[in-house]
């Protein structure tokens, strides 16, 4: 009969789990830095598209790989300078839907968004908005960004557009409430209910 594998001692046993646990929790933490992050809705500058108190993931693999970002993506983004000037924390994230990108010209104007000289059939808008702007060449390497909440949105119409270094990274997935759960689907205009939402 072979000879048993000997007991492992208690503090031996304690130092392995210890290490196990250490190797997950800086995985979580890789994973958070380079890949996927979660964060909550606040306000309601993103109405009706997240509620308030929705919880969201957010990808941060293709702004580290400096892919474009396409016309109605909901990004994250730390406040632009214009906003820390104002007082905003530069670690802060806010949160807002990608109208333009650079060299798009936009006027807001008779309640609707006009992109390029044609009426944005997409604008993702809960009413007609109530203010004027423009018109706007969107500057390179930067992005228009607006709320679908856009008469209660502290946005681009107010601060300018969003430097593209300031991009975290793109909302997609919707992981509470579980009603709710999936991926971020787009409301349209007329679909209901786009104060600058700072993500917790």
């Amino acid at each position: 009969m072979a000879p048993s594998d000997p007991p492992v001692s208690p503090p031996r046993e304690w130092v392995r789990s210890l290490r196990s646990l250490l190797a997950w929790v800086l995985l979580a933490l890789v994973l958070r830095w380079l890949v996927l992050e979660p964060r909550w809705i606040p306000s309601g500058s993103m109405l009706p598209t997240l509620q308030l108190q929705d919880r969201v993931l957010v990808e941060k693999i293709s702004r580290r790989l400096h892919r474009p970002l396409a016309l109605g993506a909901i990004v994250v983004f730390h406040p632009p300078p214009a906003l820390q000037a104002a007082g905003y924390d530069p670690d802060a994230a806010l949160i807002k839907r990608v109208v333009a990108v650079a060299g798009d010209s936009v006027l807001v104007s008779g309640g609707r968004l006009w992109r390029n000289g044609e009426v944005a059939t997409l604008d993702w808008a809960r009413a007609p908005i109530d203010y004027d702007f423009g018109p706007l060449t969107v500057p390179a390497h930067h992005l228009l960004v607006l709320g679908d909440n856009r008469n209660a949105s502290l946005d681009s119409h107010l601060w300018g557009p969003l430097p593209e270094e300031e991009v975290i990274g793109t909302a997609f997935w919707r992981y509470w409430p579980l009603q709710r759960f999936g991926r971020i689907r787009f409301s349209h205009p007329g679909d209901g209910l786009g104060a600058a939402e700072e993500l917790r």
